[in-house]
C-alpha cells in the first residue's frame, strides 16, 4: 500500500484457531494524503497506533476466546484498532460490530477477514468525543448505532477524559442489562472511569493481568463491569 509498510503474523489465541493478522510494520508508518485522519483529529504521532498489535489487545482477545458467548448476544468493540478481539468473537460465531475512529481501520479489518477466510463483519466509525468536534461528512463508513449486550475495548483509558465522553458513549450503546470488558495497562485513569461507570449502575470486578507467554513484559487489569 503506497505510503506505509505492513507485515503479516500468525497470532495464537487460546480457545480459537490461530489468526493471520496484517498490521503496520512499526510505529514509524504514516500516510494521510487526503487529510482524512487530520480532519478527525488524529495527529501523525497517533496515526500508526491503530495498526499495531498491542499487549492489551492480545489480553482482550484471550478473554473473549475463553468467555462463553450467547447465541443471540450482540457485541460492540470500541477503539478496535486491528480488531483482534472482534475477529476472535466473529470466528466463534458471535454477532459483532467493530468500531474505531481511524479512517484505515475498516480496510485493515477487511483484509484480515480475507486472510482468515472469514465472512463479512460489521465495521462502523466509533468516536466517543462529542458530535461536531470532527468532520463526519468525510466518513466512509456508518457511525455506531444501536445498543449491545457486551461492549469491549483494550487500552481505551489513555487520556483523563474529564468530561466523561467514553462512559457516555458506552451508556448510549449499552442495553439495560449489559457487560463491559476493558483491558487497561495501568495507565492511571481507571479510577475516574470506574466511578462514572458505577454512577450508571455498573458493578466492577477486577482481574490482574501479567505477561502472556512469548510476549513483552506486561502488567494491567481486566475490568469487568456488569449491570443487571
Amino acid at each position: 500500500m503506497p505510503g506505509y509498510l505492513f507485515k503479516q503474523e500468525c497470532i495464537q489465541i487460546a480457545g480459537v484457531e490461530s489468526l493471520q493478522i496484517r498490521s503496520l510494520l512499526d510505529r514509524q508508518q504514516f500516510s494521510d494524503p487526503e487529510g482524512e485522519a487530520q480532519a478527525l483529529g488524529i495527529s501523525s504521532a497517533f496515526w500508526p497506533l491503530f495498526g499495531l498489535l498491542w499487549p492489551s489487545g492480545l489480553h482482550l482477545a484471550e478473554a473473549i476466546g475463553q468467555r462463553q458467548l450467547g447465541s443471540n448476544e450482540s457485541i460492540l468493540e470500541i477503539g478496535c484498532g486491528l480488531g483482534l478481539a472482534s475477529l476472535v468473537a466473529h470466528r466463534r460465531g458471535a454477532l459483532v460490530t467493530a468500531s474505531d475512529c481511524h479512517p484505515l481501520a475498516g480496510s485493515f479489518m477487511l483484509e484480515n477477514l480475507r486472510l482468515n477466510n472469514l465472512p463479512p463483519l460489521r465495521y462502523c466509525h466509533g468516536n466517543w468525543n462529542p458530535p461536531g468536534d470532527h468532520a463526519p461528512s468525510r466518513l466512509r463508513v456508518p457511525q455506531v448505532q444501536g445498543r449491545f449486550d457486551l461492549i469491549m475495548g483494550s487500552d481505551v483509558l489513555y487520556e483523563r477524559d474529564g468530561n466523561g465522553a467514553l462512559p457516555r458513549f458506552i451508556e448510549l450503546h449499552a442495553l439495560p442489562h449489559c457487560e463491559v470488558i476493558i483491558v487497561d495497562p495501568n495507565r492511571g485513569n481507571r479510577s475516574a472511569f470506574s466511578k462514572r461507570m458505577h454512577s450508571m449502575g455498573f458493578q466492577l470486578e477486577e482481574v490482574k493481568l501479567h505477561s502472556l507467554p512469548g510476549t513483552e513484559l506486561y502488567k494491567g487489569r481486566l475490568l469487568r463491569y456488569q449491570r443487571d
